[in-house]
Parts: C-alpha cells; sequence; structure tokens
C-alpha cells in the first residue's frame, strides 16, 4: 500500500479520492513545461491561480515557499489547515489573467 502524499502547500494529506491536480511551479506559459510539478489539493492549486497571475508565478512564485509566504496565500493555507483533508469549496473570486 503506497502513502499518502502531504500537499506541499496546506500540509493536509491528499487522500486518493480527494479532488487534486499538478501544479507546474513555472507556468508552461512562462517556460515551465518539462519543470518541475507538485501535487495539490485542487482547493489549494485554484487558490494559487485565483491569487497570482501567471507572470507573478514565473517571476517571484516559482517555489513552494515563495507560495506559502505570499500574504493571501498564507491566510487561505491558515484557514484550510483547519479542514478535513477531502474538503472542497469554491474559489471565491475571478481566475488571475494568463
Amino acid at each position: 500500500m503506497s502513502e499518502v502524499p502531504i500537499c506541499p502547500l496546506c500540509q493536509r494529506p491528499i487522500p486518493p479520492e480527494v479532488r487534486q491536480s499538478l501544479h507546474h511551479l513555472v507556468p508552461k506559459l512562462k517556460g515551465g513545461k518539462g519543470g518541475p510539478v507538485v501535487r495539490l489539493h485542487q482547493i489549494c492549486h485554484n487558490e494559487i491561480h485565483a491569487t497570482l497571475t501567471e507572470a507573478e508565478l514565473a517571476r517571484s512564485y516559482a517555489t513552494i515557499e515563495s507560495l506559502r509566504a505570499h500574504p493571501r496565500l498564507a491566510k487561505f493555507i491558515a484557514w484550510v489547515a483547519q479542514r478535513p483533508p477531502g474538503f472542497h469549496s469554491r474559489t471565491p473570486g475571478a481566475r488571475r489573467k494568463r
């Protein structure tokens, strides 16, 4: 039996039945195709893209540490950390421009 992965953003487990996705640390549109990816809860991935543009991700937020330090994402992480691993809800606000 394989070990359940841990979401590097919120540090909660990602059970197999939970909505999840791969996040390119450098967006594909900004030269990250074939670059490093991390497995995240879908809600965590949605929050990253609702908060930051592709250009901001490529320029200043290409590591988990930098993402975790962003003020809006830090607030989201503190909030979602209190939820069960399978928790999902719609991400408020529009998705940022690519």
